[in-house]
């Protein structure tokens, strides 16, 4: 009863109910907030310090993959000095630093004039838009999977057939399932196009945020939002499918240990609905676990929109620095990382903070 009684009477009597008080739990977030705000510099000087190095010590010269190769030596070198790539790697690296303590994260090699900043700009709301639709893809394949296979029993076809989903779509590889998928969705069947966020014939949707779907709907356009959801559908149901294994298994199992408890036992004996105990209790407290696993799924979207970027050709920020990787584009590879560095090290901070705060029982 206890596990109802919180979810029922709020954070306050939760926080009593485990023997801890208010006041001193927020005094704990709030020590637990500035512990992670303090370490997050740190985390952040070493991707930027590893990105350095690692870049520097892959086979190739910059300079050769702006010109091809095909340039005398003298315009080669004069180049290379006015990158500084004549200066010893520590002098390098020391000049980054600063770069970055200025807020500034280059020029880009391959498009001289063009800053690391607007090129995130540019790129950004195509991967925005790609993760937040594989997410949710994700979150309703995995959740709901695992709350129907969770209260069923083990031996059931769908408990089973749950198990061999989360099994399969954990271990596929993401590149494969996607080739796959063109192949017969787009290739063969000619369900969803190939290749392209938007029609090159058709405007793209006009608005400030650069989400497709969001700005067509915004404008009440709806055969642009028609558009922009069928050309979005096949990549974002790829990076959902992969992402969804280990949310089915973590939600299942957590299911499966709230419906094996005394308040279940008792509610279903009083002859509460099930629809209705599962929604209003069993899930709520099957998903504060998962809340912590958020922070790996938002780590893993990453890495995959790279993969279903390039295997879609997406034109997103994960696709940019593929290009840059190979284009050798230190300045644009180097941004773009610590750009995305930023941005997992705070969302892993709120989701740490929110675990926390939905769950008094949890440790800081």
């Amino acid at each position: 009863m206890a596990t109802v009684t919180g979810t029922k009477f709020g954070y306050s009597f939760y926080c009593d109910l485990f023997g801890v008080s208010l006041v001193g739990r927020w005094q704990q977030i709030r020590n637990y907030v500035l512990v992670r705000l303090l370490l997050a510099p740190v985390m952040l000087w070493t991707v930027v310090t590893l990105v350095f190095l690692l870049l520097r010590a892959t086979p190739g010269d910059p300079v050769d993959a702006i010109y091809g190769g095909r340039a005398p030596a003298p315009v080669k070198e004069a180049l290379r000095v006015q990158l500084g790539l004549d200066q010893p790697l520590w002098g390098q690296y020391l000049a980054y630093l600063g770069q970055l303590l200025r807020g500034d994260l280059g020029t880009s090699l391959t498009e001289p004039g063009r800053s690391v900043g607007e090129i995130i700009g540019a790129y950004l709301p195509a991967t925005v838009e790609l993760g937040l639709a594989g997410f949710l893809v994700a979150a309703g394949l995995g959740v709901g999977l695992g709350l129907m296979t969770g209260s069923r029993p083990e031996s059931s076809p769908l408990a089973i057939g749950g198990k061999v989903f989360s099994l399969v779509s954990y271990a596929v590889p993401l590149f494969w399932l996607g080739m796959l998928l063109q192949l017969w969705l787009s290739v063969n069947w000619r369900w969803f196009p190939l290749g392209v966020r938007f029609p090159v014939q058709e405007m793209p949707p006009a608005g400030a945020t650069g989400l497709y779907v969001l700005d067509s709907l915004l404008a009440g356009n709806w055969r642009q939002l028609r558009i922009a959801l069928h050309h979005l559908a096949l990549p974002s149901l790829t990076l959902g499918v992969v992402l969804s294994g280990l949310l089915e298994r973590m939600v299942r199992v957590q299911v499966r240990a709230q419906w094996r408890g005394d308040y279940v036992e008792a509610a279903r004996a009083r002859g509460i609905p099930v629809r209705w105990l599962l929604g209003h209790h069993v899930l709520p407290n099957a998903l504060i676990p998962v809340v912590a696993l958020l922070g790996l799924t938002l780590a893993s979207l990453l890495g995959g929109a790279i993969v279903t970027e390039v295997t879609f050709s997406w034109p997103g920020l994960a696709n940019r620095l593929y290009e840059a990787i190979n284009l050798r584009d230190y300045p644009t590879v180097q941004g773009i990382v610590v750009f995305l560095a930023v941005v997992v090290v705070v969302l892993s901070i709120l989701i740490d903070v929110l675990t926390a705060f939905i769950d008094p029982r949890v440790q800081l």
